[in-house]
């Protein structure tokens, strides 16, 4: 495996891994979930890594990599989840912990958003990450249009269930 490819990856991984953590905290409920969660994400980011051709921004790749495991997992739940030793990386990832104290006044969002189903929820995460409604749809391969109709319901919903 080519040592530059593998220093790469681990940097920009490091730089941008709270972005998984972030799509780990939409997709479980717990740490220990969380944790399987961004391992499985880490192992996929590292097999896709090789074909990242730079067409887009590697945090909107990571998005779309991120949300795309964590929705398929989300399907498949009842299944259990796979794990790779990542002992082979000439480079160790450091993991930071994530703190999640300041997203207290977060928490009715999250319990609410958990409500969702996948797709709504990817939605609802990348908005709330200022992503604009070109990227959004690049992300989640739909169109413009269709990711400003879904998120508009997607609106609704969330004020019916915060305002019964």
């Amino acid at each position: 495996m080519n040592k530059e490819l593998e220093h790469n990856f681990v940097e920009l991984l490091e730089q941008h891994q709270n972005i998984v953590h972030k799509v780990c905290r939409l997709y479980t409920n717990n740490q220990e979930a969380h944790n399987d969660l961004f391992q499985e994400i880490t192992i996929q980011l590292w097999r896709a890594f090789p074909k990242f051709r730079g067409d887009s921004k590697f945090s909107t790749w990571m998005y779309r990599v991120g949300l795309n495991t964590a929705i398929t997992l989300y399907r498949k739940s009842k299944r259990r989840l796979k794990t790779y030793e990542l002992d082979s990386l000439q480079f160790k990832i450091k993991a930071e912990d994530y703190d999640d104290t300041e997203e207290e006044q977060l928490k009715m969002l999250y319990k609410a958003v958990h409500q969702l189903n996948d797709i709504e929820k990817a939605l609802v995460f990348l908005y709330l990450e200022d992503k604009d409604y070109r990227e959004i749809s690049e992300t989640l391969g739909i169109t413009e249009v269709n990711a400003r109709v879904k998120m508009n319901r997607v609106k609704t919903k969330l004020r019916n269930i915060l305002n019964p």
